[in-house]
């Protein structure tokens, strides 16, 4: 994994080699080198290590995961903002099966770096409310609820919502 600075040196002086190709009449050359320079400005805003660690959670493989995220060391200095939000989001769904204290840590600060996609922050906030749920805060547990059910626009996390409904009225 290269640094998010040397991601985008690297793109620069493909693209500066690429149109040196295009000054020589390499045409063919020119395009290859344009393309190769948008992987790199790709997986500057995509880091590939939490694109590697999503699919191992897809996958349901969690230890995977963890091994794929344990190698970013430094995420403030290696990451984009949104990339560290995400790097805590998943630091979050891996701790929250042992230790629910530690993934209400997680959440929260991987919301307020922010997270791109509404359903992510939706369920974000769908696990802050089963955290205070856990730990009998049922008034922060029904706005975090009703936050989440706002942001699920396309009816992703309906099931959960319910299901955390109904919990509640055990509480």
């Amino acid at each position: 994994m290269f640094n998010k600075y040397i991601k985008l040196a690297i793109a620069v002086a493909i693209v500066v080699w690429a149109v040196f190709q295009f000054m020589e009449k390499h045409i063919g050359n020119g395009i290859a080198l344009l393309f190769l320079s948008g992987i790199f400005i790709f997986f500057y805003f995509k880091n590939e290590i939490l694109l590697l660690s999503f699919m191992q959670l897809r996958k349901q493989n969690f230890a995977g995961a963890k091994k794929w995220l344990d190698y970013i060391k430094n995420p403030s200095s290696a990451l984009v903002k949104k990339q560290e939000g995400y790097f805590n989001f998943l630091h979050g769904i891996l701790v929250s099966q042992t230790n629910l204290t530690q993934a209400e840590k997680y959440f929260k600060k991987a919301l307020k770096l922010g997270l791109a996609m509404s359903h992510d922050v939706a369920m974000a906030k769908l696990q802050l409310a089963g955290v205070a749920m856990t730990k009998r805060r049922k008034r922060e547990a029904t706005t975090l609820i009703a936050e989440a059910k706002k942001l699920d626009k396309h009816g992703v996390l309906t099931d959960q919502i319910k299901m955390m409904k109904q919990q509640m009225k055990k509480i």
